[in-house]
């Protein structure tokens, strides 16, 4: 049983987050895996024949993918749950728009490497402040011209170059997605390519532990001589049919909920074995008091809830998961003692700055949580138990689904444009009303 209605989805517009009133028994069928949809796209316009996709997410992310692969040249029938790619020459000219995905933003651009022709990238008023300069100053190390104005963030004009380096460094600390990018364009680049991060952190590495596993499982010879240092050789790329795992990270808010409101959640297809960061929750979940098991390839996640038992507090370091920490902080906000996330100040540069963003939305619900430089302190349930509040989004899908995980303990918990989760939820508040009813 819950309470809650819906107002609004839109920019602007409230939408209740509904209340958990008994404890939660549901099934919930999570769509597939942005990380992988977003990095099969690519690579299967720059394979050497067709690719069929299945079960790829459908989502603003993937759509804007999608359209800047066809800016590029690339046939794409999308309709239906099975997409084919038709791969060609990648041609230049064009336009793309990357709209706040930052998959868009960084694994596009070293395409144009190998395109005809000069394209120009733009996106959302938010992606104009997300770090790209140590991508760009990459492409430039490798040969191309590119016209950013010296600001190192959208917009900008990429212009292939003659002739294309061999070897590359790139300060990989504000996102792993700089080394990703690189490295999936590398196989057809005319001598392979070496990619070496040099700063002094990587963030979410299991995200570049996905890429080289997608390439290998491609027929590409991926050397890794140290953790900072990528051989990729040149060769081609034999996709064939590829099918798309579930979305472990959207899957959280979902598992997550029985912490909260007490009961179970089960997500089949949970894969015995992945790289994506989602892979963590069970670990993390069960050292909050959560029971997790998966049989037959279906996680289940028990738990007592608040009304029985609460949430423990946990010091956990989230830097090869960064995008589990607005979950995970949701629930730290409402454990029974203090909390710390760590190794996460790469988030400040994602949809939002995330470690400001949760900190303020904490303190609105009246619980109290500080922002450092690269950490978050948590203080635990309210003392005088959580108020009903306003709260946003950011135009931040994770921060509109951890609003929606404090919904479930209080009325009055309203979300300014919950929309966002179209990110790579589409259907989030539908499946989250879902969950709730089942």
């Amino acid at each position: 049983m819950t309470t809650g209605t819906v107002s609004g989805t839109g920019p602007g517009q409230l939408w209740r987050a509904p209340r958990a009133l008994t404890p939660i028994d549901a099934t919930v069928d999570v769509p597939g895996s942005k990380s992988l949809t977003n990095r099969f796209l690519p690579l299967a316009a720059l394979a050497s024949s067709p690719v069929t996709i299945r079960g790829g997410l459908r989502s603003r992310d993937s759509d804007l993918m999608i359209a800047a692969l066809r800016e590029l040249g690339v046939t794409i029938d999308d309709a239906g749950t099975e997409w084919t790619v038709n791969p060609g020459p990648l041609k230049g000219g064009g336009h793309v728009f990357t709209g706040l995905a930052g998959t868009v933003m960084r694994f596009v651009p070293p395409m144009v490497l190998l395109a005809d022709a000069p394209v120009t990238f733009d996106g959302d008023a938010e992606a104009r402040v997300r770090p790209m300069g140590p991508l760009l100053d990459a492409l430039r190390a490798l040969g191309a011209t590119v016209d950013d104005d010296g600001r190192g963030t959208l917009p900008f004009t990429v212009t292939p170059p003659a002739q294309i380096a061999a070897s590359v460094d790139v300060d990989s600390s504000a996102s792993s997605q700089f080394v990703t990018a690189l490295l999936m364009v590398a196989p057809r680049l005319p001598h392979g390519l070496t990619v070496r991060h040099t700063g002094e952190t990587l963030p979410s590495l299991p995200h570049i532990d996905m890429t080289c596993e997608t390439l290998r499982n491609a027929g590409v010879h991926v050397e890794q001589p140290d953790e900072r240092t990528w051989v990729v050789h040149p060769g081609s790329l034999e996709l064939g049919d590829v099918r798309v795992e579930p979305d472990l990270s959207n899957a959280g808010p979902f598992i997550a909920a029985p912490l909260v409101a007490g009961g179970t959640v089960r997500i089949p297809g949970w894969p015995a074995e992945t790289t994506q960061p989602g892979a963590l929750y069970p670990e993390i979940l069960e050292r909050m008091g959560a029971t997790c098991t998966r049989d037959d390839g279906v996680l289940t996640v028990s738990a007592p809830g608040l009304a029985h038992g609460g949430i423990a507090g946990i010091d956990a370091d989230l830097s090869p998961a960064g995008e589990i920490t607005p979950t995970i902080a949701a629930l730290c906000a409402l454990a029974e003692g203090p909390s710390t996330i760590t190794g996460i100040g790469h988030l400040r540069g994602h949809e939002t700055d995330r470690l400001a963003a949760i900190a303020t939305e904490v303190e609105r619900f009246g619980g109290q949580c500080t922002a450092h430089e690269s950490s978050l302190s948590f203080h635990g349930f309210p003392s005088e138990g959580i108020r009903p509040a306003t709260m946003e989004s950011y135009h931040d899908h994770r921060m509109a689904t951890f609003a929606a995980i404090v919904g479930l303990a209080v009325d009055g918990i309203d979300i300014v444009h919950v929309g966002t989760t179209a990110k790579t939820m589409p259907d989030f508040p539908d499946m989250w009303k879902g969950m709730l009813s089942a």
